[in-house]
Parts: structure tokens; sequence; C-alpha cells
């Protein structure tokens, strides 16, 4: 074991990741073009520039969607959590999609302004008193600033400059951005598409971020009313050697049960250096290592291995019936607990 915390950089996991979203955002712009290119007169720029522009528009809407939908999803099913990891890669890429999209639609309808583009955007937006007509440009714009300011500070130095309650407090901006998002759709191509499919999937997009949303708090609080001492976790053989089962004990309070061959160890999912995920993260060389900055645990006591001096609270677990259950009280940071054996059938 290393007495050098080393964080974790970019792996073949996070070049897949990315990889993976760039392929899927070239693939729809390139399909809604594709699509949209017949019923366009492409004889009249106009129409084929505004094609251009919907595609790069929809596709951050869409891209920020799924973004509202995997932070619920993961605390619904943990199996979502590979997908949490790196969402902030995500939000990058979902901002320089609506980047894009910015700089078309001011291109389109501003280049020939004798002002600079955003003073002519900014003091022709006056009819605010209206539906018809409202202009919806400056609620992209509001949510593009929001959203610029997401993804400039979402770089690990402003998570350790700012703290990591105030850094997280400030990424809850991803949610006035969205309805800044709706707003603007609702109020403009909405408007204007005589197709109603866009507007079907735009409402069922809406929705489905609301539901999940709803039903994780629903979750939660179920969990909270709780009374009981001892919740529920899982069954050991759910668990992937070496990896953990994230487990919610009350809104503010997550459980990492990590297995280690036969032996299974529950503590805190935060990691004492800045609140990281320690139930996303793996054992490596015999310690619970945070995926964030590399930061390591022993998974028996929550302790950082010698010459440091890290501790977080360990908790005490017990077997019935063949299904894991966790005490809700945490016992105090660096508490040894001996763990759970339970030997693990495999096939073959």
């Amino acid at each position: 074991m290393s007495v050098k915390y080393i964080p974790v950089q970019w792996n073949k996991n996070k070049w897949i990741y990315d990889g993976v979203l760039v392929a899927l955002v070239i693939a729809y712009i390139t399909i809604f073009i594709k699509l949209g290119t017949p019923s366009a007169d492409l004889a009249r720029p106009l129409d084929y520039s505004i094609l251009r522009m919907r595609a790069f528009g929809t596709c951050a809407l869409w891209m920020l969607t799924i973004i509202l939908c995997i932070g619920p999803l993961a605390r619904l099913d943990n199996r979502f959590l590979a997908v949490l990891y790196n969402r902030r890669h995500f939000g990058v890429l979902t901002t320089a999609v609506a980047f894009t999209h910015a700089i078309y639609v001011m291109g389109q309808y501003f280049a020939f302004s004798g002002q600079p583009q955003l003073t002519a955007l900014l003091t022709t937006a006056t009819g605010f008193n209206q539906i018809l007509g409202f202009p919806i440009e400056i609620l992209g714009l509001c949510a593009l600033v929001l959203l610029a300011i997401l993804s400039a500070t979402s770089h690990d130095f402003w998570l350790s400059f700012l703290s990591a309650p105030v850094w997280k407090t400030l990424h809850l901006l991803i949610y006035p951005a969205y309805l800044l998002v709706v707003a603007h759709v609702a109020l403009g191509y909405l408007q204007d598409s005589r197709h109603p499919a866009f507007g079907i999937m735009f409402f069922l997009g809406a929705m489905l971020v609301a539901g999940l949303h709803l039903a994780a708090l629903l979750k939660e609080r179920k969990i909270n009313a709780s009374d009981i001492d001892w919740v529920e976790a899982c069954r050991p053989e759910d668990i992937q050697d070496k990896r953990a089962a994230i487990v919610t004990l009350s809104k503010d309070e997550r459980v990492a049960i990590f297995r280690s061959g036969s032996s299974f160890s529950a503590v805190s999912n935060a990691c004492a250096h800045q609140g990281g995920p320690l139930g996303e993260g793996k054992i490596v060389y015999g310690c619970v290592t945070c995926p964030w900055h590399g930061f390591s645990y022993k998974a028996r006591n929550g302790r950082s291995p010698a010459p440091f001096t890290e501790m977080i609270p360990t908790y005490n677990m017990k077997l019935e019936d063949g299904v894991l259950f966790i005490d809700r009280k945490a016992n105090e940071p660096g508490t040894d607990v001996e763990p759970i054996i339970f030997e693990v059938e495999t096939d073959g």
C-alpha cells in the first residue's frame, strides 16, 4: 500500500464513458438533420439553418433530461451508480452542445445587427408581458449561464476550494437551469411546431424527471419514517467481490457494504476528505478506495492506513436467513467491527 494518495485520473472507463457520449451526440445530430432535411427547402438557407439549430437545441434538452434522471435512478437502484459516476463529464458536454445551439441562434437572428449580437439580443427582448412572442432567448441565455457556471466549477479544484457542502449546494443550480430550458422550449419551439411527436416526447421527458425525483423522495421518507433498529440491506451474493452495495438509512445517511472475498463490512458512504461516494469505489490493496481522490480506509475499522489519520464511521451488521441487515446507529469513526463471513457460491 502506497503512503501517497493518488487522485483517480483518466482511465479506461472514463474514456469509454466520454467516447460513448460523444458518439451518441454525433449520431443524434446527424440523424436529426438527415430526417429533417426532406422537409426543409434547401434553396432557402433559413430553413436548413433552423434545422441545424434545433438539432443541437433538442440534443441539449434530452441530455439535460437524462442527467436529471441519473441521480434519482441511482438512489432507487444501485445498478445505476455506474452511470452516476462521471456525470460531471456528461454535464460539461451538455453545456458545449447548448453553447453551440446558442451560437447558431445568435448567427441566425442577430448576424446583421448594427450592434454586438448579445447587446442586440438584450435590447430587443421587450415582450415579457405576453405569452405569444415572449422573448424565449433570454430564458435560454439564463439557462446557458447557469450551465456554464456548473461546468466551470465541476473540476475537483472547486470541490476542494469551496468545500463539499458549498460545492454541492452550488450544483443545485442544475434544477433552475432545467426549468429555464423547459420554459424556453415550451414557449418557443412547441408554439411553432406543427408536429405533435416532439411535444409528446418533451412532456414525457419532463414528467419522467419529476416522477423519478418524487419516487426517490418517497423511498427516502419511507426509510426515515421507519422506527426499526435494523435495516434490511441486501443478500451477500448481490455484491461483487471488491465492490460495494450502497444502502440508504435516511435522507442524509448512506452506508457502503464492501465485500472482500467472503468478508463483508459496512462503512459510511462519505469519504472523510471531501465527502466522495466511497460505495462507488472499490477495494484496492485491501483498502476501500474513494473514486474521487484515492483516499483509502480499512473496511473493518474505517481507518486510513499509516501514516494517515483519517477515519470514517463503521456500522454493525448481522446476517439472517441469507440477508444482510445494518444497525441504524453508526459507530464512532475508526471503531473496529468484526466482519460478517459468508461463503458466496460460484458457478463451476
